[in-house]
């Protein structure tokens, strides 16, 4: 295991590079710049194939430890962020639910009404503004964590008593994201579709229940659920590959810990964007 992680976080640790003089013109910068991305991504790759190889690997090993830290992971990334979830989900109906309803409703385009809903809130926004959140409450919380570990040498303590620092630390958490995005997504869907309809009554929007909901579910196809439930494990899945690499490749040292938090969250956003767009492209061609 120790080979294993050598490898993917050699590169990530060369110091030689990092410190490195500044250069002295953009085309340097720009060159310097690509080259530290694709040693990061080069890193993160590796870092993806090591753990899901240690998922299927030791998928039966050790399960009475593991098991136990997997259902604390869910409840950090799942339950113990609904109240916050539910407040979101009434603010994102009441503000933009809600008036969408209404400004429908004055133009007489209410039969669009359910369409608008589903790529807005159940395709878009319901997913990465979850993926967010979660990423800026939980996957920084995996960086600190993991990179005070490895500065108090705690992943190499794991390591002389044969314990595999991947399946102990990262494999748990990487489940216990994945978990809490996909049902945290979905409560707030549906918090904000219900939300956003208690206020377009409050509007006087001369619109049923019945006919509220009949629009959305008319709208809504096997393929959305599939994507749906697809894209928020992919968002779970690589925001903690994407903490987790930082937390045990980057930090040597305690004070390095808060910089390289900072890094990871930015590279999380910029992840869930582009697994966003990704599935943009799989919903135009099918």
């Amino acid at each position: 295991m120790r080979e294993n992680l050598a490898k993917a976080f050699a590169l990530a640790n060369t110091q030689l590079i990092r410190r490195a003089q500044l250069p002295k013109s953009y085309t340097d910068l720009a060159g310097r710049k690509l080259f530290l991305f694709l040693l990061t991504l080069q890193g993160l790759v590796a870092f993806a194939l090591i753990t899901l190889g240690v998922m299927l690997r030791k998928s039966r090993t050790a399960r009475n430890v593991i098991r136990p830290r997997i259902r604390q992971e869910i409840a950090r990334a799942g339950v113990a962020l609904l109240p916050m979830f539910i407040f979101v989900a009434l603010a994102l109906g009441f503000l933009v639910i809600g008036q969408t309803v209404s400004t429908l409703a004055k133009f007489g385009a209410t039969d669009y009404l359910g369409t608008t809903m589903v790529i807005v809130v159940v395709r878009e926004l319901g997913p990465l503004l979850a993926a967010m959140l979660v990423l800026a409450r939980v996957g920084t919380a995996h960086v600190i964590e993991l990179g005070t570990a490895r500065a108090l040498g705690e992943v190499e303590a794991l390591e002389a008593l044969g314990i595999d620092p991947v399946h102990y630390l990262i494999v748990p958490r990487v489940i216990g994201m994945a978990v809490g995005v996909f049902s945290l997504t979905v409560y707030l869907i549906i918090g904000a579709l219900v939300s956003g309809y208690l206020f377009a009554f409050l509007q006087d929007v001369p619109l049923t229940p019945g006919d509220y909901f009949k629009q959305i579910a008319g709208a809504l196809s096997w393929l959305d659920f599939a994507l749906l439930a697809l894209k928020t494990v992919a968002f779970g899945f690589f925001i903690a590959i994407v903490t987790c690499y930082h937390g045990l490749a980057r930090p040597l040292r305690l004070e390095d810990v808060s910089r390289v938090a900072v890094r990871a969250v930015s590279q999380g956003v910029i992840v869930c964007v582009l697994i966003d767009a990704l599935f943009i492209l799989l919903y135009l061609v099918t």
